[in-house]
């Protein structure tokens, strides 16, 4: 055993390397995240994500494959090891899981499929004492939403009638991806017709 510790600590180095460049902007969508590895709901606390990370360590550990008279460790076993190690090392710290966690709602953001493509003048238009919210019905019952305050952030100011203004200075996407307010589906508000 002694003979392979130093080998585990060139490993996780080598691990910390991968996870960096995960939480970097690495790509999610042909990956499981890291909660998958560890078999968790993403809103696990962190003595569930322990509990888990210990049982999944022992599962994977290169040491338990040489128990079972298996004289190599497959790289496939080497890297659900290393997986879960990497795992460990990004959801143990609440700093590091909130950027993963940011980071992956960024990339499934950028992937999901749409429901429904909508238009500014298909939305309902409430207006509150300091802002105006855009609203369009969900099939599920509640509605996909954004406010004034959001548009402006992106170049486009709203009237208290719903007329929209693109700001000339700004670089306007050509739409917006909103999610329900109840469920997953996603609605894209097409902002700039071209």
């Amino acid at each position: 055993m002694d003979s392979w510790c130093p080998g585990t600590v060139t490993a996780l180095s080598d691990s910390r390397d991968s996870y960096s460049d995960m939480l970097e902007g690495g790509n999610f969508s042909n990956q499981e995240t890291l909660y998958e590895v560890l078999s968790v709901r993403k809103d696990a606390t962190y003595d569930e994500i322990r509990a888990a990370y210990k049982s999944a360590v022992l599962n994977t550990h290169p040491d338990k494959a040489q128990m079972a008279l298996n004289p190599l460790v497959s790289s496939s076993e080497r890297n659900e090891f290393l997986s879960v190690q990497k795992a460990w090392e990004i959801l143990r710290y609440p700093k590091s899981r909130a950027e993963y966690d940011k980071q992956l709602q960024s990339s499934r953001q950028n992937l999901e499929i749409v429901a429904t493509e909508i238009e500014i003048d298909d939305m309902i238009v409430e207006s509150t004492a300091d802002s105006v919210e855009l609203l369009y019905p969900c099939r599920c019952g509640d509605y996909f939403s954004i406010t004034s305050r959001e548009l402006g952030q992106i170049g486009i100011s709203v009237r208290e009638d719903g007329e929209m203004e693109l700001h000339t200075s700004y670089s306007v996407p050509a739409s917006v991806v909103l999610g329900c307010g109840s469920c997953s589906l996603k609605a894209r508000l097409v902002t700039n017709k071209t």
